[in-house]
């Protein structure tokens, strides 16, 4: 792996980890992180009292190549519905409703994190 592609990693380990406290912090239930299946890949997986929320956690040094919400695409809303979906079902679970929302991290060279926490995106 170049150091490039290490660096872009721990970057987006960071964001997660920031996501996931910040998420918890709002009472919602961690299930999973980095769960995978053929079709694709959830950030982050929780319950928000009966509903199942898909986590997408986009993170960023800067805004240069422009904001984490430009990055979320509808094909990407609902290749992260249909995983959530496919993950409910894999685990026998059978929520109320599926959420997909964004956490935006910013990390700038200095100072704390930036965080958006943006729900029902779809």
């Amino acid at each position: 792996m170049t150091t490039t592609a290490q660096a872009r990693q721990a970057i987006g380990a960071y964001g997660e980890d920031v996501a996931a406290r910040h998420l918890s912090g709002l009472g919602m239930t961690l299930l999973e992180r980095n769960w995978r299946c053929s079709e694709g890949e959830v950030d982050i997986l929780l319950r928000d009292g009966a509903t199942l929320v898909v986590c997408e956690v986009k993170t960023r040094t800067s805004l240069e190549a422009g904001t984490p919400h430009e990055a979320i695409t509808d094909a990407k809303l609902d290749r992260l519905r249909r995983l959530g979906e496919r993950w409910a079902i894999e685990h026998g679970i059978r929520p109320d409703g599926i959420r997909v929302d964004l956490v935006a991290v910013l990390r700038p060279r200095r100072g704390a994190a930036v965080v958006d926490h943006v729900r029902g995106l779809c």
